[in-house]
């Protein structure tokens, strides 16, 4: 295959997987206001969507660890562009079979270890340092600091509104999670979009239609958070479902603290160019919340199968990736 051709299929599967990581993860930035019935699902799709663009258009550090941080750029270009399109379909078959058993795992760290498997299959260089550093590191802390900060948040909050009319309080509460959505569907575009479009600027690099230290062209910015955006407005229900009500039952309050605190963590990590799951930081945000009314109130069986979900992520993803290039070399390359 021509390669300018095979670089055309690899934005499309890429976009492809963008789209899938929007209904997948949609339900990180709105499920806890749906399940509070603080919006309807349909407005709070399209609000996430929009804010997913504006979120995508802020910065360019997750991108740029994406697309230099994790593999060296592959120095055969055919063999190089079919490490990319491997690691497109290990991440997206990944994506695909989570969503359809309604875990919420991460998009993020699926692309990751497409990435690090497909270069292994082709004997390039996985940069180990890069990947421990800037993913497994904040990859273990990010939820961990999601669980405390929403615990200590949500007991701050009770403290505060415990003389408060309960009525009146939840209702002040449901228009606050409205801003807080807002900014979690805003911190999700800083960061999974972002992921894309460091993956169809290594696909450009190593064609050579773009130089290494070329800065990210706006065409690839835009229909990054495009196909982001499109995803999330066609909705997650599944996951929706697993995060709003299967974890713990949410109240107004617990669902603001969630989603204030996520939120903070995703806008400080893309600060510093680390790719966190969106997925991960959410999810222990809910369960930090859920354990201030008593920690038998998370139903901590439907948490252990998130997590396990979570620790194959990376080694399911990057196996796909290495037994689809072992598939595709002989054929493209």
């Amino acid at each position: 295959m021509d390669s300018t051709a095979l670089v055309v299929v690899i934005v499309v599967v890429a976009l492809g997987f963008d789209f899938t990581n929007g209904f997948h993860d949609s339900a990180n930035a709105i499920a806890t206001s749906i399940s509070t019935k603080a919006l309807t699902p349909r407005v709070a799709l399209a609000m996430a969507a929009v804010m997913n663009v504006l979120g995508a258009l802020i910065s360019t550090k997750v991108a740029a660890t994406v697309g230099k941080g994790i593999i060296d750029q592959p120095t055969n270009g055919t063999s190089g562009l079919i490490v990319v399109l491997a690691a497109l379909i290990g991440a997206i078959a990944w994506n695909l079979g989570t969503w359809y058993f309604g875990l919420p795992s991460s998009s993020s760290h699926a692309l990751i270890g497409g990435l690090v498997g497909a270069a292994l299959a082709a004997s390039e260089t996985v940069k180990w340092q890069g990947v421990l550093d800037k993913v497994v590191i904040p990859m273990v802390i990010s939820p961990l600091i999601g669980f405390g900060l929403s615990y200590l948040f949500m007991l701050a909050l009770l403290w505060t509104f415990r003389k408060a009319n309960a009525v009146r309080a939840n209702r002040g509460f449901r228009w606050a999670q409205i801003a807080s959505a807002a900014t979690m569907a805003f911190g999700h575009g800083t960061q999974d979009a972002q992921k894309t479009m460091g993956v169809i600027t290594l696909t450009l690099v190593v064609s050579g239609h773009l130089g290494a230290t070329d800065s990210i062209p706006l065409w690839v910015i835009l229909s990054s958070a495009a196909a982001i955006s499109a995803g999330t407005y066609s909705g997650g229900w599944r996951i929706m479902r697993t995060l709003g009500r299967r974890i713990f039952s949410l109240t107004p309050a617990s669902g603001f603290a969630a989603q204030t605190v996520a939120s903070a963590v995703l806008l400080g990590t893309a600060h510093y160019g680390l790719p966190i799951s969106t997925t991960h930081v959410i999810t222990s945000s809910v369960m930090g919340v859920g354990a201030t009314r008593r920690f038998s109130a998370v139903r901590w069986g439907v948490a252990g199968n998130i997590v396990f979900a979570w620790v194959l992520t990376i080694p399911a993803a990057a196996t796909v990736a290495a037994l689809v290039w072992f598939a595709l070399h002989p054929f493209i390359g």
